[in-house]
């Protein structure tokens, strides 16, 4: 693998795993974190997970796994132009989403605020609990044991309190550090992703049209490119079409402002990385400005349509409503969280409230609202 002197590289990383375990004699560290991630059953729910409309509503929408393998993709294809490790930034892209609560933000939102006075709730943050701790399947360890470098990059944000907690993989955040290059091109991989994909799927729904969207120059200018060349083609077509030339223009951008970046600022180590002020990972000033626009015209007429915003709603209330009777009655629990709780104090409940809560897919988390409080329902 010719990876640069500045990539992660799993043979010379000076923090590896939290428990110590033989290295793998044909596998790469990372890669061997990938393959525990997709294998995990917190991987599998994403499945059954909200990318922005609920899983039920149609079989052609992202989830949050179709999410996450777009992510990965477009993550791979950046990393070996920078000559980063593939597999690092693969693994990242992946696991980013696994603490994700049902019904995406919205769901997040709901819980969030039912956990104020207990810390809080915040999915990246889960996500690392969801490796660290709550996959529970290995005889030597609780968790996946990811590498550092994996369970840095899962970690996009974290409050200097919850810093404090979390030991070593909090400790950038303390020094105001940057995290690996292979970690912020994971966390831009995932903005490209979600931004072209909810166009995509905000065009298919109806939800928002070619004519509101042209007046985003970013996307004006590649839907005008469609139209000049191929004239009077489908809708699904012209989608396809200026979505993919907008995918495209935002990859090739990022790629060579970063390669650019990277070289004025003579880095020569993933330490001189970690030093940097700012991220090394980023648009050009244009680009930017212009990706920064598409995510505020997607923001109003998207994420807050009224259909969307509707039915989030409802989504909100489920989610209050089962924190709350859980919370109170930690017996409607099922057995192994009930147990977690006995004895212990209002935050933990509260904790293993929230954790049973953002494991739940969407459809699971309607049942269960449902076989709590229908009395029709008896089982």
């Amino acid at each position: 693998m010719n990876l640069a002197p500045y990539a992660a590289d799993d043979r010379r990383a000076a923090r590896g795993r939290r428990h110590q375990e033989p290295r793998s004699g044909h596998r790469s560290e990372y890669q061997r974190d990938r393959d525990r991630i997709i294998h995990s059953s917190a991987f599998r729910r994403l499945e059954y997970k909200t990318q922005v409309f609920i899983n039920h509503e149609g079989d052609l929408f992202r989830t949050r796994l179709t999410h996450s393998i777009e992510v990965a993709q477009i993550a791979r294809t950046m990393a070996r132009s920078l000559r980063l490790h593939e597999d690092l930034c693969e693994a990242v892209a992946l696991a980013h989403d696994l603490g994700h609560t049902p019904f995406g933000h919205a769901g997040q939102d709901a819980l969030n605020g039912c956990m104020k006075p207990y810390g809080g709730f915040e999915h990246n943050a889960q996500s690392l609990r969801v490796v660290d701790e709550l996959e529970d399947k290995y005889a030597e360890f609780r968790g996946l044991n990811l590498m550092f470098d994996t369970r840095e990059g899962i970690l996009k944000h974290c409050s200097e309190a919850r810093a404090r907690e979390l030991g070593d993989i909090g400790e950038r955040f303390l020094l105001r550090q940057q995290p690996g290059l292979e970690a912020q091109l994971a966390n831009r991989a995932d903005e490209i992703a979600y931004n072209n994909h909810d166009i995509d799927d905000g065009l298919r729904a109806g939800l928002i049209g070619f004519e509101q969207l042209r007046a985003v120059p970013l996307f004006k200018r590649h839907h005008d490119e469609v139209l000049h060349r191929y004239g009077n083609i489908s809708a699904k077509q012209q989608r396809h079409e200026t979505t993919r030339r907008l995918m495209n223009t935002l990859i090739v951008d990022l790629m060579q402002t970063s390669a650019r970046a990277i070289e004025a600022a003579g880095i020569d180590s993933i330490d001189a990385v970690r030093a940097q002020p700012r991220p090394l990972i980023q648009y050009s000033p244009d680009i930017e400005a212009e990706n920064i626009e598409l995510k505020r015209f997607l923001f109003k007429n998207l994420y807050q349509h009224h259909e969307v915003y509707r039915i989030m709603d409802k989504a909100k209330r489920v989610i209050r409503e089962l924190f709350a009777a859980l919370f109170a009655d930690p017996r409607l629990l099922p057995p192994d969280f009930h147990q977690a709780t006995e004895g212990q104090n209002e935050p933990v409940r509260a904790r293993v409230v929230a954790d049973y809560i953002a494991g739940m897919t969407d459809r699971y988390a309607l049942d269960e609202h449902e076989r709590l409080f229908d009395p029709r329902r008896l089982r």
